[in-house]
């Protein structure tokens, strides 16, 4: 399995290599001998952490699973390749981006930019099958992004956890918001965009807390 090594954190390792990490190992193996088109390729199966060292992190927006089209996933949430038509949620994010902040609508929805300044492109299933949406969930995949939350959280001060949604929402519980901030709102899909996330001012309220904190804000 390309990438089952990650050089991120020296507990990300341990995870992948539990009970649970070697049943994902095995069901993504058999996938693929089931000659079954996964996304993304698995070279960047592992990009977020790639982009975002674990001392680097300062915010953390979590998705659910990939793009399950072709093209689209290259292991950033919300995220797409340039080139690549921006998807309606992230569309919203930058409509978002541009209500509370004032920045104009990248022509790309490639938010590696993001991911270089701290920001953790995390989604709780990192491989999907190609048009199934949510077809790997329960493959163990979010039993090793729950112990990446669960690290972040306990060894790192005043991290911004961005939860849009309610999938997203259910992670609140294992971070501790007495030693960071989490921010939720409906998820920014056309279908819930204008019942909460519209409005929340997430973009301003992170760097007004990193700022509180005297971190580097993001350049979103």
């Amino acid at each position: 399995m390309v990438g089952y090594t990650v050089n991120w954190h020296p507990q990300v390792n341990n995870l992948l290599q539990s009970k649970s990490g070697e049943n994902l190992k095995a069901f993504l193996q058999q996938e693929k001998q089931a000659r079954k088109i996964i996304f993304p390729h698995s070279n960047n199966w592992f990009k977020a952490f790639e982009l975002t060292p674990f001392n680097d992190v300062k915010v953390v927006i979590l998705g659910q699973d990939p793009y399950h089209n072709d093209g689209q996933a290259h292991g950033l949430s919300f995220s797409v390749p340039d080139g690549v038509t921006i998807p309606p949620s992230l569309r919203n994010i930058y409509i978002e981006l541009q209500s509370d902040l004032g920045v104009v609508p990248n022509t790309s929805g490639n938010l590696e930019h993001w991911a270089k300044q701290g920001v953790l492109l995390l989604n709780s299933v990192l491989t999907v099958e190609k048009n199934s949406p949510g077809s790997h969930t329960q493959s163990g995949w979010v039993d090793f992004t729950d112990g990446v939350i669960d690290i972040i959280n306990a060894e790192k001060q005043n991290v911004v956890f961005l939860l849009w949604g309610a999938y997203a929402y259910k992670k609140a519980v294992l971070i501790d918001n007495n030693k960071h901030l989490v921010l939720t709102a409906t998820h920014p899909s056309p279908f819930s965009a204008h019942k909460g996330f519209f409005g929340c001012k997430h973009f301003s309220k992170a760097n007004k807390y990193l700022k509180m904190h005297e971190l580097k804000q993001i350049n979103w």
